[in-house]
């Protein structure tokens, strides 16, 4: 169990001190919150608008039940047709098996975060099926065989030099290559792709159960090509992503948007709620994959329960000084960020993830910049909490915090010792955990409180 914990923070060690990194991602998150903050004067009342969403995905949260079987009952009517995967390997190999089925060796996929939750692509690698993904973010990390370090912007730890020498290696292509340039290669790549493809693969932004269909949100278009150019269309949504109504995405999309990338609206916005029909174009089969995988886990928690209302803008992540410093690849899971510190110890293990959790300033800022009003520093320390009670937490920590509460507690056990016992205390018994990059202070030779008492009697003499 300490595997995770210790990766973890041999990772933060070392990547916090990475100049070249802390300039990227520092450079490349400023450029998103001065778009953020431009976009967000564009509401009336982002107030309102911010309390609106968290109602109504408490409600759609806490109703999942309900508007599953309506949402299933719709799609199905209009020709879909769902798999219920309980987990993550259940969800993989039921797509590999749909693909074997079809003898399909190609697929193309966009926004699909959700696929690295499973694993996708290894599990296709394994049958010898070939996956390209077609977000340039994730193009670029598929290329230099990197995970996503981001929820939106999957490539956000590169510079334009570092793709620009990328595409150099891979494609030869010049090593001064502009970003203009460099989009405009991987457009003509993967026109191709789309057109041989036996299979797209997707995720979902959001489900409508009144309508039975899914919302898709991009930038790029390639999502659309992906859904309408093969002839098998495969979505992979986690059951949260439930709304009720389709008219509540005029509320979702916009702040989805806003709090993302600072835009107005993103570009690209398609709602599906099926296959093509008799006389239209496009895929003739469409299947959803809806995901648990932890999920009804998290459900039961009262309070961190509401952390399955995430629409994954990413701006928790932007806003957060601890994934400034230590970026999203430390995290070593899907989710980074004061999101994923939430809700993977509850999806994955409470014990071996609970690191997460306590990697955190309790600023507060990751809870102000929420577009759905999810109190994120709150349910941190929720998780703190429950690792304590659970007994995942070490004996020296316990004995430690213990007798910490007993003597900061008294003064006068505070004050019984002398000034140089309390920093050989410090020094031996909590330097380690101190760090040692930081300089333990030293205790003055009296205290506030025996000053005090000093110049009270001084006054009465």
């Amino acid at each position: 169990m300490k595997e995770q914990s210790s990766e973890f923070r041999s990772k933060s060690n070392k990547i916090a001190f990475d100049q070249s990194h802390r300039q990227k991602i520092n450079y490349n998150i400023s450029k998103y919150d001065g778009a953020v903050l431009r976009g967000k004067k564009r509401f009336s009342n982002l107030e309102l608008a911010r309390q609106k969403a968290a109602n109504l995905k408490h409600k759609s949260i806490n109703q999942l039940d309900k508007l599953l079987v309506e949402f299933e009952t719709n799609f199905v009517r209009n020709g879909g047709k769902i798999i219920w995967a309980r987990h993550a390997e259940e969800a993989a190999t039921s797509i590999v098996k749909l693909l074997e089925e079809r003898s399909t060796k190609l697929v193309v996929k966009s926004k699909s975060m959700i696929t690295e939750e499973i694993e996708l692509n290894h599990w296709l690698g394994k049958k010898k099926i070939e996956s390209i993904e077609t977000d340039l973010g994730e193009f670029i990390v598929q290329l230099a065989e990197e995970k996503p370090y981001h929820i939106v912007t999957p490539a956000m730890h590169k510079s334009k030099e570092d793709v620009s020498i990328l595409f150099q290696q891979k494609f030869d292509t010049p090593a001064n290559s502009t970003p203009e340039e460099i989009t405009a290669f991987v457009r003509n790549r993967l026109r191709s792709y789309f057109m041989e493809a036996g299979a797209g693969i997707t995720g979902a932004n959001f489900l409508i159960a009144d309508i039975g269909g899914i919302a898709i949100t991009e930038n790029e278009g390639n999502g659309i090509l992906s859904m309408a150019m093969p002839q098998c269309h495969i979505v992979v949504s986690g059951i949260e992503k439930m709304i009720p109504y389709v008219e509540d995405l005029d509320l979702f999309w916009p702040l989805l948007s806003t709090h993302g990338t600072g835009q107005a609206l993103t570009v690209y916005n398609s709602i599906v709620t099926g296959p093509s029909q008799d006389g239209e174009q496009g895929p003739r089969e469409m299947i959803l994959v809806l995901l648990d995988n932890g999920r009804t886990r998290l459900m039961a928690k009262k309070r961190q329960r509401s952390a399955l209302s995430c629409i994954r803008c990413g701006a928790c992540l932007n806003a957060c000084p601890v994934y400034k410093n230590i970026g999203g690849h430390t995290y070593g899971t899907t989710y980074t960020g004061p999101i994923g510190a939430v809700i993977t110890p509850h999806m994955k293990d409470l014990n071996e993830w609970k690191h997460l959790s306590f990697a955190s300033s309790l600023c507060g800022q990751c809870t102000e910049v929420c577009p759905v009003k999810i109190p994120l520093h709150e349910l941190l320390l929720v998780n703190r909490n429950e690792a304590v009670v659970e007994g995942f937490i070490k004996g020296s920590e316990k004995w430690g915090m213990k007798s910490a509460k007993k003597v900061l507690g008294s003064r006068k056990l505070l004050d019984m010792a002398k000034a140089s016992t309390k920093n050989l205390v410090l020094k031996y018994m909590f330097s380690k955990q101190w760090g040692n990059r930081r300089v333990m202070p030293r205790m003055a030779k009296k205290s506030f409180s025996q000053l005090w008492k000093e110049q009270q009697e001084n006054q009465k003499t």
